[in-house]
Formats: C-alpha cells, structure tokens, sequence
C-alpha cells in the first residue's frame, strides 16, 4: 500500500480560518481538474489566530502537487 501525505498550507491572523476554508475550495478544484486519486481535504483551526488547510496525496502524486501548489509544509499521513 503506498504512503499517503499531508500537505499543509499555514494562515495566520484574525481572518485565518475564512481564508483556510476558502483555501479548500480551490483545493477541491484542483483535485478535480487533476483527477487525483485521493479526494481528501479540510481544514483545522488550531488557535483563534492560526489555522490550516490541508490535502491528503499518496506518495507517487507529492512532487507534481508539491510543486504546482506549493505547500507550506507536509507530514506522513495515518488514518
């Protein structure tokens, strides 16, 4: 079975968690367009003035979303 990753995109500030949802959006649009094999997205807030949007991608799909969409960081990923 192959690794699957999550891809993290950091807000911060009083509009941090509209923005992180409003992230996801585009997110979900690329899975789309890209006809990726994992459809997995959300967001988290972690404090009134940080929140995160996030992608999960297997491993073989990291480099070419990596680099299109330029994430902040990424995590191994366990359900």
């Amino acid at each position: 079975m192959e690794r699957k990753l999550k891809l993290i995109w950091d807000f911060r500030g009083p509009v941090a968690s509209k923005t992180a949802q409003h992230h996801v959006i585009h997110l979900n649009e690329y899975i789309v367009s890209e006809e990726l094999s994992i459809k997995t997205t959300g967001y988290q807030d972690i404090n009134e003035l940080h929140c995160i949007a996030y992608m999960i991608v297997t491993d073989s799909e990291m480099k070419k979303v990596r680099d299109a969409l330029k994430p902040h960081r990424g995590q191994l990923f366990e359900e």
